[in-house]
């Protein structure tokens, strides 16, 4: 597991400690920023103008390209209300004026699917909503963006095995390997309310395991270095640990968050934790 002397926190305004970063220093981001929705979080007030909010992401935008490797990848996770789906697809466009739009994931926090027999079965868990006009809304988007938008990824790191079998031989897997490319799509529910702790340190935040999909479908390399300008309580932290990722940097403007996020480090380097 990484040196926990190479994972740092730092309190403070991204815009303020992005420009104090090497150009070209970093290998991935992956992060989640307010969605400007009115979530209640401890500093951060989450009500800003559509058109100050996304002015405010292009600035940090900016400064994540000039950050970023060459060939480097940053992976933003965002959300949207079921009255105010736009919001995502606005800031693709925004961010897509500074980097290229190379792969568009879905995570999926609650599906239910119609098997062969007819049976109908449902997984994950969602917040319901009592409407008459939308219905729940049970997935996110992870944008990964790129410089060129040629970034070679590792595709079968997070792969799946093949139901049949016989598709190893036809899709050209000579060598026998029993993996494929999972896709865009990727079910990752949340931990139940139960299964938390009973005060939750956060309002908004994504699974673990999200995050380390995104490393291990970049590529896990010696000397990575990664960063998260909204870290909350550190799951990309975590992420990054269990992944083996050598570095991290972590930035966020609620102090009381990121003690959470270095109590929740210590204790993975301690008990060895992986993501389920």
């Amino acid at each position: 597991m990484p040196d926990l002397a190479n994972y740092r926190l730092v309190h403070g305004d991204c815009l303020v400690e992005l420009p104090k970063l090497e150009s070209e220093s970093i290998d991935v981001v992956v992060t989640s920023p307010p969605y400007n929705l009115g979530i209640a979080y401890n500093t951060y007030k989450d009500t800003a103008s559509r058109d100050a909010f996304l002015e405010w992401c292009e600035q940090w935008c900016g400064e994540l390209k000039r950050v970023l490797k060459e060939h480097g990848s940053f992976f933003l996770n965002v959300g949207s209300s079921p009255s105010d789906p736009l919001l995502p697809h606005e800031l693709a466009l925004r961010f897509s004026k500074i980097l290229k739009l190379q792969n568009t994931f879905h995570w999926i926090k609650s599906i239910t699917i119609t098997t062969p027999d007819q049976q109908e079965i449902s997984a994950g868990h969602f917040k319901p909503i009592n409407s008459e006009r939308f219905v729940t809304d049970c997935h996110e988007y992870v944008f990964h963006f790129t410089k060129s938008g040629a970034r070679k990824l590792d595709r079968l790191a997070i792969g799946v095995e093949y139901v049949h079998k016989s598709n190893i031989a036809r899709w050209g897997h000579t060598e026998g390997k029993d993996r494929r490319c999972r896709g865009n799509n990727w079910f990752i529910p949340y931990k139940t309310i139960m299964s938390r702790d009973k005060e939750r340190p956060h309002p908004a935040t994504f699974p673990v395991q999200l995050a380390v999909n995104c490393f291990k479908i970049h590529g896990i390399a010696p000397g990575m270095k990664a960063l998260d300008p909204f870290v909350g309580i550190g799951h990309s932290a975590l992420a990054a640990l269990s992944c083996g990722v050598e570095g991290f940097l972590g930035i966020d403007i609620d102090a009381d968050y990121l003690a959470t996020a270095q109590s929740q480090i210590s204790h993975q380097k301690a008990t060895k934790f992986q993501p389920s």
